[in-house]
């Protein structure tokens, strides 16, 4: 059954009135391939270009982001994050000299509903932002692999691959 479905088959927002507010996380991950042109920009796991630093910006995005979530997500519940941490992580290159990076958004708050939007969101807008800062260098660069890792807290929690 979705949750955001009424009984006339219409969008609908869930109440969450007669919840209790529990401590709710979240953790989201996006993979992010840089094209070698890109990739080679890389010093001390950060581009510095003519917008600045590369990751600092779409980490500092991806946290705008999560907090944006309920203005950019219809159905979604405005929420007070009371903690937001992106964490971009770049691999190693690959036979052609592309390099994976993962953008890990980690969310936490007390309410009365979940937050894995937030993280998503989070991670997502993160990686569009490093996707428009290198373009200019590559717009071969692929985001992929959006997904939730893990949430805890109302009805049950969840751990990918559990």
């Amino acid at each position: 059954m979705l949750t955001h479905i009424d009984a006339k088959n219409q969008p609908a927002m869930v109440n969450i009135g007669p919840k209790t507010a529990t401590r709710r996380t979240a953790h989201a991950v996006a993979t992010v391939v840089l094209p070698r042109a890109l990739a080679a920009l890389i010093t001390n796991r950060e581009i510095a270009g003519k917008k600045g630093p590369v990751f600092q910006t779409a980490s500092l995005a991806g946290v705008m982001g999560a907090k944006r979530t309920g203005d950019l997500i219809p159905l979604c519940h405005p929420l007070a994050l009371e903690d937001c941490q992106i964490e971009i992580k770049p691999g190693l290159a690959d036979a052609s000299g592309a390099i994976e990076v993962a953008i890990h958004c980690r969310v936490s708050t007390e309410a009365k509903t979940g937050v894995e939007m937030e993280a998503l969101t989070g991670a997502t807008v993160a990686a569009l932002t490093l996707y428009d800062m290198g373009k200019a260098i590559s717009p071969n660069i692929v985001i992929k692999d959006i997904r939730l890792i893990e949430k805890t807290g109302g009805k049950k929690d969840f751990k990918a691959g559990a």
